[in-house]
This record gives C-alpha cells, sequence and structure tokens, in this order.
C-alpha cells in the first residue's frame, strides 16, 4: 500500500498548472534559453512546487514540477530539482509571505548583471515603474538591486544573499553573468516585480548606450 503524500496533491496540481502557463510566457520572450531558468511556488508551510532540473522551459508539462521541503531535499520522488533549489527555499524560509520565486535569463539581465558587476548593484532612481514594487508608492524612490559573484557552491550564494535581506529591502537580486531572481507573494506579483526590473535594466543599458 503506498504512502500517503505529505502534502495535497490537488494544490500540487494547481501550483503546477500557473507555473506552466506563466513560463511558458516567459519562455515565448527567450526568457529561459537552453533549458535555463527556474520556478516554484509554496505548496504550504513545509513545502514548495518547484521546476524540475533540465527541462525546456517552453515546453514543460505537470510532470515537470517536483516537490522539495524548506531544505532543498526531495518529496516523494526520484527527480531532481535545479543546483539552485537552495536559492529559491531560503526565501521560503525566512519569509512566510513569500508564495513564489522566478528565475530567467534574459539577455537583458545577463548584460546587466556583467556591466554592474563591479559596483555590486544597479541604482535605479526616479522611475515611475519603481512603484511596480510591493511597498513603493512614488518615483521618487531609489532602489538598489545587487550583484552578486556567481559561483557553483549554493551555500555561498545563498550565504550572500542571507545578508544583503539582514541589510536591505529586496524584491530581486541578480548574479554576475547569469540572470535575475525576483519574488512576491504570489506568482502575479513576482511577475510584476520580474518584469518590472527587466524593463528598468533595460532602461539603464540604453541610457548607457545614448550616453556614449
Amino acid at each position: 500500500m503506498n504512502e500517503p503524500l505529505p502534502y495535497d496533491h490537488q494544490r500540487l496540481s494547481h501550483c503546477a498548472g500557473q507555473i506552466i502557463v506563466n513560463v511558458r510566457e516567459l519562455s515565448s520572450l527567450g526568457w529561459t534559453p537552453a533549458t535555463s531558468s527556474n520556478f516554484s511556488e509554496r505548496l504550504d508551510e513545509r513545502h514548495v512546487a518547484i521546476t524540475v532540473s533540465g527541462r525546456d522551459k517552453g515546453r514543460l508539462v505537470e510532470a515537470d514540477i517536483m516537490v522539495v521541503d524548506l531544505d532543498g531535499r526531495p518529496v516523494a520522488t526520484t527527480q531532481k530539482s535545479s543546483a539552485e533549489t537552495l536559492l529559491h527555499t531560503q526565501l521560503y524560509k525566512r519569509f512566510p509571505d513569500i508564495g513564489c520565486v522566478l528565475h530567467t535569463h534574459s539577455m537583458t539581465q545577463t548584460v546587466a548583471s556583467r556591466l554592474f558587476a563591479g559596483a555590486g548593484q544597479v541604482r535605479l532612481e526616479g522611475y515611475e515603474l519603481l512603484k511596480a514594487l510591493r511597498g513603493n508608492d512614488t518615483h521618487e524612490a531609489a532602489v538598489d538591486l545587487p550583484v552578486l559573484p556567481n559561483s557553483q557552491d549554493m551555500d555561498v550564494l545563498a550565504a550572500q544573499v542571507e545578508a544583503l535581506l539582514d541589510r536591505q529591502p529586496m524584491w530581486g537580486y541578480l548574479i554576475d553573468g547569469h540572470g535575475l531572481y525576483a519574488w512576491g507573494r504570489d506568482m502575479a506579483e513576482a511577475r510584476r516585480h520580474l518584469e518590472a526590473f527587466e524593463f528598468l535594466l533595460a532602461c539603464e543599458l540604453e541610457l548607457r548606450r545614448l550616453q556614449r
């Protein structure tokens, strides 16, 4: 007799459906090239639905969404999630109101991560679209989007993120030569933050091109 699942399977199906629909849209924009990127939603206080490693994100099906616990360990599956799973679960563990984490690799994000890596951050100031970030209600704001050095050691990256979270409000961060992490209370808010950062980074790159 099979052991009962430690999470609600209907909730997993719902989360998987949301991830599939939204990620296909992001993939169609070219933000998930060559099976890159990873995406997750909170299932409950102990479990997270996350994309399986190595899948083409434009062609996800429900079987490509697996479950991990808040330490990033697979639950009731032999499938493998992304090596970056810890960067998702640390956010769910620290912030009970976070319901979705999105990680993409658009060209804009990747180029900006290289350009601003030396500064360690991108200063975004005076833009109306800063109001898309939860808690901001004016363009008269300055938001520093951190840029972290890339590493294959997820414990090192997670520790760097943790230190930043201790110091400042954050809605996302870049990894040098890699891409962008953004999150929110649900899929809609996480996508809003992701799309806002994508647009604002594109503005910063275009300003630099025009100022040459």
